[in-house]
């Protein structure tokens, strides 16, 4: 099969080119997040990881385009666009619903035959610890009360009215996304998976996390790190330390 790979794809950016690294590192973002969030990430890791940050339909400059509220198709989508990135070893880093949707694109990858050099699940229950959760259904001020409450978006948001008014339907989307998504039991993956975890986030237990070694055949690891839901925007120097330790074997 001839791989190839292209720069004009609306899915991926790639904020730092790294020609030299090799292996890349696919960073897929939380309800309500872009591709942006994981440019200090791009920036870290470039001397030896390439990052491809996914942008989700309906933000930024997608701003025009329809939501994807389901993640099943979150994951087709982006599987069609990774597998012309393949040509070296694809690692996965996905927080929040971004787990979710990095776990299923895994699935999908190994049933081409492209077994990811490692799956990194932070902020995010494994897919076989089923919740019943409606906060898309909820009004403005309910979602905008849990989104306070997780601290995950800026808060010079909440006073502006009208960049709610934009922001609010994406968050939206993406948290139906998120809380409408069923694991459908199947093979375990292939590749190892490292759960990564705030000791006090709200909306995932440790024991949540350390599930996760339910679905994979291969090596487990876990991190628990001080914190809540958005630990990692404390922690990102021991994060990205966690993904280069994990990583090290692709990068001499």
């Amino acid at each position: 099969m001839t791989i190839t790979t292209r720069n004009d794809e609306p899915w991926l950016r790639r904020f730092h080119p790294a020609p030299e690294a090799k292996v890349r590192l696919v960073c897929l973002p939380h309800a309500g997040g872009s591709a942006s969030f994981y440019f200090p990430v791009s920036r870290a890791l470039s001397a030896s990881v390439e990052v491809l940050a996914a942008q989700y339909p309906g933000r930024q400059d997608r701003r025009s385009e329809k939501c994807v509220e389901d993640v099943a198709e979150l994951a087709d989508r982006l599987v069609e666009v990774l597998l012309g990135w393949a040509d070296r070893p694809l690692a996965l880093f996905g927080h929040s619903m971004g787990a979710t949707v990095a776990f299923e694109v895994a699935r999908r990858l190994e049933n081409t035959g492209v077994i990811a050099a490692g799956l990194f699940v932070s902020g995010r229950r494994a897919p076989s610890r089923q919740r019943v959760e409606n906060m898309h259904r909820s009004s403005d001020d309910l979602l905008l009360a849990e989104l306070k409450a997780l601290s995950g978006t800026e808060a010079q948001l909440f006073g502006d009215s009208e960049l709610l008014s934009i922001v609010l339907p994406v968050i939206r989307s993406d948290y139906k996304a998120a809380e409408t998504y069923r694991y459908q039991p199947g093979p375990k993956l292939n590749c190892p998976i490292f759960a990564l975890v705030g000791d006090s986030d709200p909306k995932v237990t440790v024991d949540d996390a350390r599930a996760w070694a339910e679905h994979t055949t291969a090596q487990f690891d876990m991190g628990v790190f001080a914190g809540g839901h958005f630990y990692l925007t404390e922690h990102r120097s021991a994060v990205i330390h966690t993904i280069l330790e994990h990583l090290a074997q692709f990068c001499g």
